[in-house]
């Protein structure tokens, strides 16, 4: 007798014996649609960094979106004016109360400070949804290419810098250009995001999908961000070559 016939003995299981496996379990729900993000129209954004162009780009486009946005700088008298220029009603305050006042913080500040800023604010962003958007660089004669740092990536080092916050990545590939072009009604391009929860990947999917045009595609765990935030080189290698402003989008989702 075989260790498998053995077993079926022992137990007394077999043909006609008694209910099959996983009988009286209870269904398993059905899986979630991936494209059921949460209403996130409430939620108050802060972009740090909101001075730049890609910050203020962004608080332009989801301001326009409908989006209650606040911009930070590390002077307020800065931020009140990128404010003012954007106008849609949205604020300008020094980085730590607009830090306080937003339900999500996107970090939008140039990789040289990223460290500086996060370590300044770590109080102001526990219990916050961080969204890291900031890429890595260096450049030479070469053009632009990627620089890891020792945690990863940016994101990665947001993390370990924010242990009370919960760090998400996310518009790294977003044309400042177009951001800013208020002729534009629909930027087309996709926003791969990264994170640990789905709960705060969704929010982050859902804040995307505001903007007109733009879609928040699941692209990871922060684990995956370094190679994220180095296509940008790719793409910057892609716009002086054909003059253009590049994004991405992902086929068959």
């Amino acid at each position: 007798m075989t260790s498998h016939d053995t077993g079926s003995a022992d137990t007394g299981s077999g043909p006609g014996t008694g209910p099959g496996p996983g009988a009286g379990a209870a269904p398993k729900p059905p899986a979630k649609d991936p494209w059921d993000l949460p209403d996130v129209s409430g939620l108050v954004v802060g972009v740090l960094g909101g001075t730049g162009d890609q910050g203020r780009g962004l608080a332009y486009r989801l301001a326009r979106a409908g989006q209650k946005v606040i911009i930070g700088s590390r002077a307020a008298e800065r931020a009140e004016a990128a404010a003012a220029g954007i106008g849609l009603g949205v604020e300008g305050l020094d980085n730590a109360e607009c830090a306080r006042r937003s339900d999500v913080v996107i970090v939008a500040v140039p990789w040289d400070g990223h460290a500086r800023t996060l370590e300044s604010l770590r109080t102001e962003l526990a219990g916050k949804l961080v969204v890291d958007c900031v890429n890595p660089l260096g450049f030479d004669k070469k053009g632009a290419y990627a620089v890891k740092p020792a945690e990863g990536s940016a994101a990665e080092q947001a993390a370990a810098l924010l242990p009370d916050s919960r760090v998400t990545a996310a518009f790294h590939h977003l044309s400042a250009v177009l951001l800013q072009d208020t002729s534009l009604d629909e930027i087309d391009t996709d926003v791969m995001v990264l994170g640990e929860s789905r709960a705060d990947t969704d929010v982050v999917q859902a804040l995307a999908a505001r903007i007109p045009g733009m879609r928040g595609v699941f692209a990871g765990r922060l684990r995956n961000a370094h190679q994220v935030e180095s296509l940008v080189a790719n793409l910057i290698s892609v716009n002086r070559r054909y003059k253009a402003h590049a994004g991405l989008r992902v086929t068959d989702v």
